[in-house]
């Protein structure tokens, strides 16, 4: 939890410390960018820590990020999604946040798919490759973003076919099971 503490002072969210106003001037001026929905000093590394921090006001141990917004946090896309995605992390019904920039799936998820990053719930780097799958492999996202996971971490692809032979039920588990062998296959194809 010491570490948690020590991200906070790099992040600024509108209306805590500086007010919008003040924020956005001093990103003009060059001193802030923005991470997400926050500002961090510009000469700060931006880290995995520090994206998931981001989530503070939304996120948290109830609300989990994933999709594509996990992705990022992971830093396996360079940008944030323009919608984020939130899930329920935990037994417990969460309060639903009411915003335009926020899907929110009020679905528990398995407590092995989520790990906790700056003390915000964000799904594995394998529970979110297989989110982006079955999203891709029925047409409701970009299979750009399966690539940039897969670039990111070639590993993940064993681990994600792994992950869904051994899965319960799940939405488009056939059409994600299949995307992933073909992958595989592809992979396999290439090395020999």
């Amino acid at each position: 939890m010491a570490q948690t503490a020590l991200m906070w002072p790099f992040l600024y969210f509108a209306g805590e410390r500086l007010s919008t106003a003040e924020l956005t001037a001093a990103r003009m001026d060059g001193d802030l960018v923005e991470i997400g929905d926050a500002f961090m000093p510009a000469d700060a590394v931006e880290t995995r820590e520090l994206r998931a921090a981001s989530f503070r006001p939304v996120g948290g141990p109830e609300r989990a990020v994933t999709h594509a917004s996990a992705a990022w946090v992971h830093g396996a896309v360079p940008d944030p999604p323009l919608v984020h995605s939130l899930q329920r992390a935990g037994r417990r019904r969460a309060s639903f946040p009411v915003d335009a920039r926020i899907r929110f799936r009020d679905v528990a998820l398995p407590s092995h798919d989520v790990e906790m990053i700056s003390g915000v719930a964000v799904t594995t780097p394998v529970r979110t490759l297989i989110d982006l799958i079955r999203e891709a492999s029925i047409g409701a996202s970009a299979h750009r973003l399966v690539d940039d996971m897969l670039a990111w971490r070639p590993d993940l692809l064993d681990d994600a076919v792994s992950w869904i032979e051994h899965a319960g039920p799940v939405h488009h588990k056939r059409a994600a099971a299949a995307e992933l062998r073909r992958r595989q296959e592809e992979v396999t194809r290439y090395t020999s």
